[in-house]
């Protein structure tokens, strides 16, 4: 979805221009870009079967209402999306200037209303709105428009769609360094280089505020369990710090070898450095996060790496402010390792989502385990895993033949295949 928004400005950069350097680097981002959809198609579709086969009660009692989002993201969103990807990669010629363009922001609206709709059904359970409870039980939707404007909607899907620009980003960069790096295509190199850092350092330094900082109060309003869980907080407190490191020891409640800042959850929670924050004695164990070390961890992660992005991008385009950065080969090299850190940040945040709702399935409403089907034995759940696990690592060594395949090749390569691939005659352009 990153990606999506890159390929928009290389488009718009060309229509404003008319370099034709602009038009052969969206068209190498775009192969990577249908890679990537196609992987994305087939790991994605198992996902969904997943509500029917191993989450019978949970469809059953709340498919009146995510049965609205999430059908919405297939027959808007999805179709919008790979219908114009297709005229996107082998319709450039037919289109013109202009329709290209178009079909690149149609993609890109594809993918981010794709995005936002799956986000909304996510923040439903994580803070259910715009719902009633039927005679029979089951959950009815009360209000569409709550449903789809969801406050926690919102904040999650900014902070979600940042990361995903981060991601991007990072990878448009570390190409561009690994060209920079190996002494070749270098005009691509500088291009990919500057477009990553400028549009990343914005997408960090957003990431932490005000989204982070938006979906942290969230937490903090309506999951109070799960905030002191993410801090290692065992203990209500005024004046509560922030841990920076430490390891949670839940026998004992306490954060071993605790590196802290003093009050500063109090005041980035309430704005209030002597503020009372709830940790977990105050809240029954049964409502407790499941998985609080992996909680935390997996919170931390997040943090810490995002806080590495800000001082990463910083130092980056400081260094192209100065005109040394194509020149300074330990910075190069930093955007190359860096390339898989924004994956694991975005897992890692996903984890934290998560981990934080449970036990609950939907917050306050329906407990994981009465969601599962109850005709699905523990075995079947395993065994099918286990298959899905195999099936992806298969499909995760083809992406990574596939995606180093178009990078080896580099950009020059994609543009002559295209001019291979394309019909010579065509219509007068839109423009």
């Amino acid at each position: 979805m990153g990606l999506a928004l890159l390929i928009v400005i290389l488009k718009t950069m060309y229509l404003r221009t008319n370099d034709e350097h602009y038009n052969k680097a969206a068209r190498f981002w775009a192969k990577i870009f249908g890679v990537n959809f196609a992987l994305g198609v087939v790991s994605g579709i198992p996902m969904e079967f997943q509500f029917g086969t191993n989450w019978a009660e949970f469809s059953k009692s709340a498919g009146g209402v995510i049965g609205q989002t999430l059908a919405m993201e297939g027959v808007f969103s999805f179709f919008l999306e790979s219908s114009f990807l297709g005229l996107f990669l082998f319709g450039e010629k037919r289109l013109g200037r202009i329709g290209h363009w178009f079909a690149a922001f149609l993609v890109f609206l594809g993918s981010w209303m794709s995005g936002y709709l799956i986000v909304a059904t996510d923040a439903w359970m994580q803070h259910p709105t715009g719902y009633r409870i039927l005679p029979n039980g089951e959950f009815g939707l009360a209000s569409f428009w709550a449903l789809l404007l969801n406050p926690w909607a919102l904040g999650q899907y900014a902070h979600n769609m940042l990361g995903a620009v981060q991601t991007g980003c990072f990878v448009m960069a570390a190409v561009g360094a690994f060209y920079l790096l190996a002494n070749r295509d270098l005009f691509y190199a500088k291009t990919f280089v500057r477009i990553g850092v400028i549009v990343g350092v914005i997408a960090a330094i957003l990431q932490l505020a005000p989204t982070g900082d938006i979906q942290g109060k969230m937490i903090a309003r309506h999951q109070p369990a799960t905030l002191a869980a993410m801090e290692g907080l065992f203990q209500s407190q005024d004046g509560a710090p922030l841990a920076i490191l430490g390891q949670p020891d839940v026998d004992k409640r306490q954060l071993d070898n605790p590196l802290q800042i003093p009050s500063m959850l109090s005041f980035l929670t309430y704005r209030k450095w002597s503020a009372h924050v709830r940790g977990l004695d105050a809240f029954p164990k049964d409502q407790w996060p499941d998985r609080i070390e992996l909680l935390y961890y997996s919170y931390h992660v997040m943090v810490g790496l995002g806080t590495i992005f800000i001082v990463i991008m910083l130092l980056a385009v400081f260094l192209l402010w100065r005109r040394k950065l194509y020149e300074s080969r330990w910075m190069l090299w930093l955007l190359l390792v860096c390339a898989p850190l924004p994956y694991i940040a975005n897992t890692a945040g996903w984890l934290t989502a998560e981990l934080g709702r449970q036990p609950w399935l939907i917050y306050g409403l329906m407990r994981t385990a009465q969601g599962v089907s109850p005709r699905v034995a523990a075995g079947n759940a395993w065994f099918t895993l286990i298959g899905f696990m195999g099936m992806y690592t298969l499909l995760s060594m083809l992406w990574l033949f596939l995606i180093y395949r178009e990078i080896e090749h580099g950009p020059e390569f994609a543009n002559r295949e295209n001019t291979v691939n394309e019909p010579e005659h065509a219509p007068a352009s839109a423009d």
